[in-house]
Formats: C-alpha cells, structure tokens, sequence
C-alpha cells in the first residue's frame, strides 16, 4: 500500500468515526428539532444530514464501479430522489454506516495505478471522468464542510455538539475509547497498513 493509499484508508476511517460521533449526537433529537428550521447552507439539520448521506451514495457508487471495470449508473440521478430519504436520524444513522463501511472499502482497494484510475461521474451534462485521489479528496471535504454545518446547528438545541475536530492523536486515545469500541475498532487498527 502507497502512503497515499495509506493516508486516504485514515481519513476513510476518521470519516466514519466523525460521522458516528456526529449520528450518535443528532439521534438525541426529537423529531421538532431534527426539522427544525435553521441557518445554513441546508435549512434543517435533516436535511443537511439526508445531503451528506444521498452524496455518498452518488460518489461511492461510481467509485465503485470504477474499480470493478463497470459501466457508469444510467440511474445515478435516483440517489437524490427524494432529495431527503430519511425522516428520522435512526435510519439515516444506519445508512451512513453503510455507505461509510463502503467508502473505507473502497480506499482499502487502492494502490497506486488505482488511485490514478479514472472515475466516470455522471453528471447532467454527461460523463465528467475524475481522478481517483481528486474524487476522494472531494469527497473527504465534502463531508467536513457539512458535518461542521450540522455541528454549528447542533449547538442551538439541548444537545450538545461533539467534539469532531481531532484526527487520532496519540493524546487522545483515552476520549474515543468508547467511540473504537462500538465502532468494533482499536487503537492499533486505525494506523494500519
């Protein structure tokens, strides 16, 4: 594994820890403050939340298919119809999982020609191909940008925002010890080759 890939296996992991810590935190909220109405990009922490989640779906997919030789989805466009597939944080909690659990297989299946590899992303003007580590790179700062959003709206209700700014250091073992667990992770996994 390059250290590229190496580096891009820990933010897939970081990613699914940030988005768990995030989850755990959102399915607090009652249905009147998850749809709520607040400022952001997104009005509602639901939807900010249903935009991470249908994004995955979309850049994950193609990622995916890139990697098995498969043509592009023909249906890409269904990931955001509806635009909000979740109502309540449990299911889209569940479904992030899923989609994470797919994003970190995909950057475990990376070597170097692999993070050269040209992904087909169907857009609606056609195909736009884009490099593998650019895609993933996007993708990786897609998910900061909104999960900070959904972080500030957070703070305007009775439960608290955690803490989403740490990436694995040493010193902080201790304060995601909990977080590795019902993750089914340790220490040693989130560094490995």
């Amino acid at each position: 594994m390059s250290d590229l890939s190496f580096f891009l296996c820990a933010w897939a992991r970081n990613n699914r820890w940030a988005n768990h810590r995030l989850l755990q935190a959102c399915v607090e909220l009652d249905a009147v403050a998850f749809t709520a109405r607040r400022t952001s990009f997104f009005p509602s922490i639901k939807a900010t939340l249903n935009h991470i989640l249908t994004v995955d779906w979309y850049y994950v997919d193609a990622m995916e298919r890139a990697l098995q030789g498969r043509v592009p989805n023909e249906s890409a466009a269904a990931f955001f119809e509806p635009a909000e597939p979740f109502d309540r944080c449990p299911g889209l909690a569940q479904a992030q999982e899923a989609v994470d659990q797919r994003l970190l297989a995909v950057c475990e299946a990376l070597d170097d020609a692999r993070l050269r590899l040209m992904v087909d992303v169907p857009r609606s003007a056609g195909i736009c191909p884009e490099r593998m580590d650019r895609l993933l790179a996007h993708l990786f700062q897609h998910q900061i940008h909104h999960r900070g959003q959904v972080h500030a709206m957070l703070a305007g209700t009775d439960v608290a925002p955690p803490q989403l700014d740490e990436f694995f250091c040493a010193s902080d073992r201790s304060l995601r010890a909990d977080d590795l667990t019902a993750l089914g992770w340790d220490e040693a996994g989130l560094w490995k080759r």
